[in-house]
């Protein structure tokens, strides 16, 4: 078998995508650095094994129900936009993938199937609607509308992108959306106005402010609204009645604030490091925002999970549930839906390995007592 780990599904789908779609995938914000640091800050907790313990029969069920279900493993596939460029049934592929091994998925805004196809495809497993906020509320008060009849269980609120983050390599490419590729949800002219597409280096979105040395004064109307506040959580929990989960917190203090504004979950993320440049890695982020949560409402994880052991490793540290970005593309790009399973299987085998090889027979036995920080941090609150 010619893929056994994360990593040799990334080298697979590099050598069967063009460069500027790789670019998009592999990039991020400036030098790039967040994202290196999210896989590395893994390597900052070492694993302390106990043996002598039964382990012959070892659960990987989640210790806690995810909107009222339980999935085969707490990991699950993350919101990316425009899986039609790595594999042409896109969203459908992953959907399917995620329903095949009972595993939850979260679909994006600018996904290239529309969410109702994509819900039809994944059924129960599809079960999050990632929304970007537009200054047009009216666009997005009727994708949440849509979002509830076609029978998601909750939106995820993205709260780090009042702009798209500087990405030189999306801009060196002048990177859009080949013909044939758009923003599903968005197709045919349902919206009145056109659709901003922040994926693209022209989007609006992409501008920290407008230019007012130039003639370009007017924003387009569907546009992520910068201006979002923890009151929008409230504004949007008084328009569905889907949870409504925030995704995009990094300190106890925003989790605070979340809770506090009536969030059904948090969701810790810093974008897999295409906002921000050189903000907190995810994984040492997380300890603060669940000590600030206290157990009130789930806390999940993405960023730089490549191995089953820092499934394990997120979820000693307080993570309820775990979130895989990257490796989705790179199976689709591999291998369309199958590849998508692939990287399902790989991470469930070695995640049950390492609890194992830990001592570890249910997930609920994981706990910070199993690791150890490699070294104190080099860095202190001012």
């Amino acid at each position: 078998m010619s893929v056994i780990n994360i990593d040799d599904l990334e080298r697979e789908a590099q050598v069967r995508a063009n460069k500027m779609v790789w670019d998009f995938w592999a990039g991020g914000a400036v030098d790039l650095y967040t994202i290196s640091d999210n896989k590395n800050a893994f390597l900052d907790y070492r694993i302390r094994p106990r043996y002598m313990r039964d382990v012959t029969s070892v659960s990987a069920a989640p210790h806690r129900l995810l909107l009222g279900t339980s999935y085969s493993i707490p990991c699950g596939l993350a919101p990316s936009s425009m899986h039609r460029l790595a594999h042409p049934d896109g969203e459908l592929a992953t959907a399917r993938a995620a329903k095949s091994k009972n595993w939850p998925m979260a679909i994006s805004s600018y996904s290239t199937f529309a969410l109702e196809d994509a819900k039809a495809a994944g059924g129960e497993n599809l079960i999050f609607l990632q929304l970007y906020v537009f200054k047009n509320r009216t666009t997005s008060q009727d994708l949440v509308h849509r979002a509830e009849v076609a029978g998601y269980k909750a939106l995820l609120l993205t709260v780090d992108s009042p702009f798209i983050g500087l990405r030189y390599s999306d801009r060196r490419n002048s990177f859009q959306l080949p013909p044939g590729v758009e923003p599903g949800n968005f197709a045919g002219g349902r919206y009145a106005g056109p659709i901003d597409f922040a994926v693209e280096a022209k989007s609006t979105s992409r501008k920290s402010q407008v230019d007012t040395l130039s003639k370009e004064k007017e924003i387009k109307p569907n546009v992520v609204d910068s201006g979002l506040t923890w009151d929008d959580v409230k504004w949007l929990k008084s328009i569905t009645k889907l949870e409504v989960w925030v995704k995009g917190v990094l300190t106890a203090e925003d989790a605070a604030l979340a809770v506090d504004a009536g969030a059904d979950g948090i969701w810790v993320s810093n974008h897999g490091g295409r906002q921000l440049d050189g903000c907190l890695p995810t994984l040492h982020a997380l300890p603060e925002v669940v000590e600030a949560v206290k157990g009130r409402i789930p806390v999940h994880l993405d960023g730089g999970i490549r191995r089953g052991s820092d499934i394990f490793r997120a979820i000693a540290l307080g993570a309820d549930f775990v979130w895989i970005g990257r490796p989705v593309l790179w199976g689709l790009a591999y291998d369309g839906q199958k590849g998508v399973e692939r990287a399902e299987e790989i991470l469930e085998d070695e995640f049950k390995l390492t609890m194992a090889l830990s001592g570890c027979v249910s997930v609920s036995d994981i706990s910070k007592s199993y690791l150890t920080r490699r070294s104190t941090s080099l860095w202190s609150r001012l």
